[in-house]
Formats: structure tokens, C-alpha cells, sequence
């Protein structure tokens, strides 16, 4: 058919469909048997859509009808206002002056109803999409005073749809996936278009669905929607990625339908559908005979065509390794099988190696009959490389005796040359391992032997290097481990486990246990320790004291009698022979200190020392120990406040009047007492001063240097010279003022047998003073000597 003829049926059909739509109005109008809402006594509304002004559907006897719905064509664009309706009232007689008054939403906008006949147009063009439906309220009023003649009505004018939207997929483009090899009428994915015009009215939104593109790999249900798989075999290998392009067309597919595409892509997914392969059958490689143990000897790959998890493969060898000499690892980067080399290679005893390596899937199908492997084969020829020579064992483990005599043998090394050469071995001790060179070894034989003594109880254990190196090639060097372990002997006695002080108390029981005593030996035999304690001979008949065995190498001291007095004897030492059970046996002889001292009802040691006995009984040992504390804080403070004030230095202001401190001769002094004058801490001793003491009260205008005056002695000098010095000295110097001033005499003289009397210019301090004392009157008194005792590192510090 000619493409003009084709337009003009398509232009017949769209005005016989105009046409359709447009008297469908008139036809639905007929009333429909019901309750009116705008019924009332004086009259009834009604309407009707596209009639003459003369024609009337409705009398008076039928106020009952219905007209509340009105229907407008959208997109409606004539060059007049389209009718929509009419309104008519049976008060419309025409002998009555009436209005009618439309409201509501649109009203007066949107549309206009003519006064007089009632007739309602639409103003603009409408679109259904944008609003479905107007609800309006129309009224007949009196023209003259509009005054309301009826109740207003309310009413519906519903937009009618055309077909002037197409349908859209708001989604796409879409992707999609599925696995290769799948069978006809898999489902791929399901695509979704929509219309924006009434699903409810016509077809309009009626869609079918269709391929444009992608045939015949993919299939789609035309309502569904869900696209499908069409052909059978997609493999993915050949083609990976396909474009569909799928139609959505409206009015039920028909002609003159609108239409929207989108696209699919889809992939195909992998499974493991192919086999590894290698990229040669057979390999081959040189591996030098001192290749490292964990190293590289050569790479094989198999290739496969799948991808991801599909497409890794794990390598074996599966014939010609039967020593294990060889392994295959995966590496999981490449994909690549690494031969790498578990034990070490010996050209001597096996120059070539035949392998079957096999690269298998490490994944499989159900579907695809897998797992899929290969097998190429792997030839290694072993070169030859001169090695180092080789001890029978990496480890040697050797035993001496400690004491044992010098240049005894403690053991043999040996090495050999692997090669078949045969070299000559020469052996040596790193001597960084042996740094006291306690240990020779024979260069020849590889004889240890012993160079210095070895004590147990200092190493038991002695780790050294032992190298072996060839004559003809001094750089091929071996190392193995010599432990030597030193063997004990019984060349320890024992002796007590701690230094015991064992406490007494005068009113302890007989047989009470004074004090448990064990020991401890440092050597260590195999049978373990065995202790045997005994009193020293002359103390065997001793009237105090006695030991019984505890049976587990320890001893109880006790008591014989009651009468232990302080007064009587405050200490007493009870001599103990310790033996062991070596061979030979050991022994020592080890003194345990006893203190008598006085104890509570209870049996808690109170005081051991003989002056705390007669100590008075009213005042407890806390109360003695808080005041004793006291006393020691106030000579402290005491101590401080003096040298404090002693170092305060006499400052003279430069503005002050030195006159504030002359003092009459003809007056008799305050003596020391008198300080108000001067600071007496200024006093110094003329041993220090060189000859001469610079005025204090005054700032002289004129200097000059000072006469040598005579140097005090170091054995002792006259008081009554030293001042006829002084006093020549002021009295010829020229800068000394009219007045009499005073004169600062430091000095106290020397030689006096008791010396200084002031406990400030002493060399001796609280620290000097001896508290062991304390520690003789018993356990809590020992305490307080600790606190207050300085040693010899606390003083210099």
C-alpha cells in the first residue's frame, strides 16, 4: 500500500475516534434513578451536556435524577471553548429574572458558565495527567438581589483520556546475567514500562511487550515482560556480552499505539566448562646440585579458558618422585605451578629426574562431567657443583664431668667431602662461640677435648661451632652445633637455705620449736638431695638446746627447759653440721643465732634486748617510740632555724647612717648577748681572711692597697696581739673616718683543749650518731634503728 494512502487511513480512523469520544458525553448523560442532592421544594437544577437550548430532559415530576458528573475531552485544542454541560433549573420559565453561579475549583478560570442559559465551556486545554478530575458547585440566584433561589449543587467534571502519553521504562537501561550453556527458557530478568494515561479507560495503557533487537539468542512474554533465553549452547567463550533492545507499545499493540524502548544487556556468566590445558607436553631444567633446599628449579603453566574461580588449577606430580625430592605449589597470583626442591640433590648418587606433573580444576560442575585435568611431563637434569663438605649430623650432643682433668677427650666430630674428588677435611672452633677457649679441637681427626676446667654450678651447658673446611677450596665451609653438656659432681656441701636468727622467749615451754631449718646444695644429683643434720660434738650433751628431723631435709630446733633468763645469757650460738648424701659426702658446719627475749601471754616476741627489760612498765613501746620521734623532729627543725640564721649575711645600705652602729667604748658591753648593733653571724675566722678585713660601714673614696698584716699561725696565735694589729691598722689608715667606728673581731682563738663550744661550727650531724643499739632490744625496735640509721651511701649522697 502507498505511504500517502497509509496516512490517510490512519488520519479516518483518528477523526472516527475523535467523534467516538466526543458523543460518548451525551450518550452516558442519561439520568440515573436516585436521591438527588440538590432537592428542594421550590424547584430542581439539572443538566445536560451538548443539547439545544429548547430541548428538555427532565419535568418537574422527576426532581429525583442525578447529574452530578460531567466529562471534558483533554488536550482538547479548537480555536472556540469547548461545551462541557449545561445547567437548567425547572424555575427557568422565563418569567422569572435567574442566574446561574458557578464555584469551586476552576470555576472562572479554568471554566465559565453563562449567566443566563447555564451553559458550562472549558477555557483551556486540559491534561488528564496533570489532574483527573474538577469538583464545582453550581447555584441559581435571583439576578436583581442575588439573593439564592436553591441550595448549590456540587458536581464532578472528570477529564476523559486520549492516548497522548507513551509508555516509558523508568529503569532501564537494564543489565542482566546469566549463566553460559543455559537452557532454553531460562528466565534473564524482567523489565517494567509504565503509561501515564487511564489504565481504566480504553486501552491506552494496555502495553505489549516485543524484541527489536536480540533475536534469536533471547525471547520476550509479551505481558510479562520477562525476557528468556532462546537459543541453546551460549557459550561464553565465543561471546560474552549481548544488547538486547525491547519495546513497550500502548493500545494493546494495535496501529496507532504509542511506543518507548530500552535496553538489555546481558552477560554471560562463566561455569567451568573448560579443561585446563599445558602449553607444552614436555618440559626440561637444569638444576645446579647445590640448589637450596626451598628454592626455585622451574615453572609449568597450564592455561584455562574459563575465568575467576573456574580457572584455577592445583598442580601434583604424580610419577618419577618417589623419594620426594621434588614438590609443585601453586602460585596464586599467576596461576603457575613452581617445582621447587624438598630435599638436597647429590649428582653423585642421581644425575636426572623424570616427572608426570597434573594440573587439575580446583572447582567443578555437576553439569559439565568435570573435574577437568592435564598432564605434561617434566625433565630435570641435576648439574654438578663442588659442595661443601658434610657432617654426619647437623646436631652433636657431648657429655664431660666437671673437674675432669685437662686435654680429655669429650668427643669426635666428622665430615666428609661429598664430591667425587674426595677432598681433604680440615676442622676448626669459631672461637666466637668459645670466646674463653675452653675447648681444643685435633684439625685432622676432629678429636674435642678440653682446654680449661668447667664448673657445673657456673655453665652446666656450653654451645659451640664447629666449621669444616676443604683443603683444596678453603671457601667450601661447613658448620655443625656441639652441645656439651657438663656432668655433676659432688663437689658442693650444703649449707643452710638463709641466714636464720631464731627468737626464744623466757616463757616458752620445753620441746617448743624455736626454729625450722632446712638447706640447700648446689650441686644436683640424679637421686635428688638428702640431708642429714647433727649437732657438733661438744654441743651433743648441751643442757639447752636440741634438733629433731622433719623428714623432708629439714630440722626443728627446741627447747630443752623454761629457765631461759636475758639477764642470765641474751644470745646463745647452737653450731649444725650439714651433710649431704654424695659421694664423696659433703658437709658444713653452719651456726644458727638464738636470742632470748621477752614475749607476750600469746607468745609474740616483745623486746630482746636487757635495757628494754628495765624499761618502766607504764609507758608502753609505742608511747616510747612516738616520743623518741618527736624529740628527733625538734632537734631538726632546731638545727635548720641556727644554720639558717647563720647564714644571713650583715647588708649595709649605701643611704644608711654607720653611725646607727657605733658603740662607746667608755660603755660596758651586752657581751654575746648584744646583737642589736651588728649581725654576730659576720664574725668570721681570720684563717680564711688574707691579712686583712675590709671595712663594713663605710665605702672609703680613696683606695688603696692594704698593708700585709701578720698571718695567724697554724698552730695557735695570741688573742691580744692579734688585736694590737688591728688596732695599728685602723688607726694608720687614711681613709678611716673622724669618728670612732666599729671593728669586727672574728675571732675566738685557737688551742683550747675543748674547743668550740658551738654546735653550728661542729663537722658532725645527726647522721654520726649510732643507732645499732636499737636493733639489741628486739624485733620491733630494730625497725626504728633502720629509720634512723645512715649509712655510707646515704652520707656521701
Amino acid at each position: 500500500m502507498p505511504k500517502r494512502s497509509v496516512e490517510m487511513l490512519v488520519d479516518l480512523w483518528m477523526s472516527l475516534l475523535l467523534l467516538w469520544i466526543t458523543c460518548v458525553p451525551c450518550v452516558s448523560m442519561t439520568p440515573i434513578t436516585g436521591q438527588s442532592k440538590s432537592t428542594q421544594t421550590g424547584g430542581s437544577t439539572v443538566v445536560a451536556s451538548g443539547l439545544g437550548e429548547g430541548q428538555r430532559l427532565l419535568s418537574r415530576a422527576k426532581r429525583g435524577w442525578v447529574w452530578n458528573q460531567m466529562f471534558v475531552l483533554e488536550e482538547f485544542s479548537g480555536p472556540d471553548p469547548i461545551l462541557v454541560g449545561r445547567l437548567h433549573t425547572d424555575l427557568d420559565v422565563g418569567s422569572k429574572n435567574i442566574k446561574y453561579v458557578l464555584a469551586g475549583e476552576g470555576a472562572g478560570t479554568i471554566f465559565a458558565i453563562n449567566e443566563l442559559t447555564g451553559d458550562i465551556h472549558a477555557m483551556k486545554r486540559l491534561d488528564r495527567e496533570e489532574k483527573a478530575e474538577y469538583t464545582l458547585t453550581a447555584q441559581v440566584i435571583n439576578a436583581d438581589t442575588d439573593e439564592p433561589l436553591e441550595p448549590p449543587s456540587e458536581f464532578i467534571i472528570k477529564v476523559q483520556d486520549i492516548n497522548d502519553n507513551p509508555p516509558q521504562f523508568i529503569e532501564g537501561p537494564y543489565r542482566a546475567s546469566v549463566p553460559e550453556m543455559s537452557a532454553v527458557g531460562t528466565p534473564v530478568t524482567r523489565v517494567t514500562a509504565t503509561d501515564a494515561d487511564d489504565p481504566v479507560y480504553g486501552n491506552s495503557a494496555k502495553l505489549v511487550y516485543s524484541i527489536l533487537e536480540g533475536q534469536p539468542y533471547f525471547s520476550i512474554d509479551p505481558s510479562s515482560a520477562t525476557i528468556k533465553v532462546a537459543l541453546h549452547g551460549m557459550d561464553r567463550e565465543m561471546r560474552e556480552e549481548y544488547l538486547v533492545v525491547i519495546q513497550a507499545k500502548d493500545m494493546g499493540g494495535h496501529m496507532g499505539g504509542l511506543s518507548g524502548t530500552t535496553t538489555v544487556t546481558v552477560t554471560l556468566t562463566d561455569i567451568n566448562d573448560n579443561p585446563p590445558k599445558f602449553s607444552k607436553s614436555l618440559y626440561e631444567f637444569v638444576i645446579p646440585e647445590d640448589l637450596p633446599i626451598g628454592k626455585m628449579g622451574g615453572k609449568v603453566k597450564a592455561n584455562d579458558r574459563d575465568v575467576g574461580e573456574n580457572s584455577k588449577s592445583t598442580y601434583s606430580i604424580v610419577e618419577g618422585d618417589e623419594q620426594g625430592v621434588f614438590e609443585i605449589v601453586t602460585d596464586s597470583q599467576t596461576q603457575e605451578g613452581i617445582l621447587r626442591l624438598k630435599r638436597p640433590l647429590d649428582y653423585e648418587s642421581k644425575r636426572a629426574f623424570t616427572l608426570k606433573v597434573e594440573a587439575t580444576n580446583i572447582r567443578s560442575e555437576p553439569s559439565s562431567g568435570g573435574p577437568f585435568k592435564d598432564t605434561a611431563t617434566v625433565k630435570i637434569v641435576v648439574d654438578d657443583s663442588d659442595e661443601p663438605p658434610v657432617f654426619s649430623k647437623p646436631v652433636y650432643q657431648l657429655e664431660v664431668h666437671e673437674n675432669a682433668p685437662l686435654s680429655t677427650v669429650i668427643g669426635t666430630v666428622t665430615a666428609r667431602d661429598p664430591d667425587s674428588t674426595g677432598s681433604v677435611v680440615r676442622y676448626f672452633i669459631d672461637r666466637h662461640t668459645d670466646l674463653e677457649r675452653q675447648f681444643n679441637i685435633n684439625v685432622d681427626d676432629g678429636k674435642i677435648t678440653l682446654a680449661k676446667p668447667l664448673d657445673r654450678e657456673t655453665d652446666m651447658w656450653h654451645n659451640i661451632t664447629v666449621t669444616a673446611t676443604e683443603v683444596r677450596n678453603h671457601s667450601q665451609i661447613s658448620r655443625a652445633i656441639v652441645a656439651i653438656r657438663v656432668m655433676d659432681i659432688n663437689d658442693n656441701a650444703p649449707e643452710f637455705a638463709t641466714e636464720y636468727e631464731a627468737f626464744l622467749c623466757e616463757n616458752g615451754k620445753p620441746g617448743q620449736v624455736i626454729q625450722t631449718v632446712s638447706a640447700v646444695d648446689k650441686d644436683d644429683p640424679i637421686q635428688g638431695h638428702k640431708f642429714d643434720y647433727r649437732l657438733v660434738p661438744e654441743m651433743l650433751n648441751n643442757p639447752n638446746f636440741t634438733i629433731k628431723s622433719n623428714q623432708d631435709n629439714s630440722i626443728s630446733v627446741l627447747a630443752k627447759h623454761d629457765t631461759f633468763r636475758r639477764q642470765k645469757q641474751e644470745m646463745y650460738f647452737l653450731p649444725i653440721i650439714v651433710t649431704d648424701n654424695g659421694s664423696p659426702p659433703m658437709s658444713s658446719t653452719n651456726t644458727l643465732t638464738i636470742r632470748v627475749c621477752g614475749c607476750s601471754k600469746d607468745g609474740i616476741v616483745q623486746s630482746c634486748n636487757v635495757e628494754a627489760y628495765v624499761l618502766p612498765i607504764g609507758l608502753s613501746m609505742g608511747a616510747l617510740i612516738a616520743i623518741l620521734a618527736c624529740i628527733i623532729l625538734l632537734l631538726v627543725v632546731l638545727f635548720v632555724t641556727l644554720r639558717r640564721h647563720k647564714n644571713e649575711p650583715l647588708i649595709i645600705k649605701d643611704d644608711e647612717d654607720v653611725r646607727e652602729n657605733i658603740i662607746r667604748y667608755d660603755d660596758e658591753g651586752g657581751g654575746e648577748e648584744d646583737t642589736e648593733a651588728f649581725d654576730i653571724a659576720t664574725l668570721q675566722n681570720p684563717d680564711g681572711i688574707n691579712g686583712y678585713l675590709p671595712r663594713k660601714d663605710i665605702k672609703p673614696d680613696l683606695q688603696f692597697m692594704p698593708r700585709a698584716g701578720q698571718h695567724s699561725g697554724p698552730n695557735g696565735v695570741d688573742v691580744d696581739e692579734f688585736i694590737n694589729v688591728r688596732l695599728h691598722e685602723a688607726d694608720n689608715d687614711p681613709t678611716a673616718p673622724p669618728y670612732d667606728s666599729i671593728q669586727i673581731y672574728g675571732y675566738e682563738g685557737r688551742g683550747s683543749i675543748a674547743g668550740s663550744l658551738s654546735s653550728l661550727e661542729t663537722a658532725s650531724s645527726d647522721s654520726d650518731q649510732n643507732y645499732d643499739y636499737l636493733r639489741e632490744w628486739g624485733p620491733r625496735f630494730r625497725r626504728l634503728g633502720e629509720l634512723y640509721s645512715v649509712g655510707e651511701s646515704d652520707r656521701e649522697t
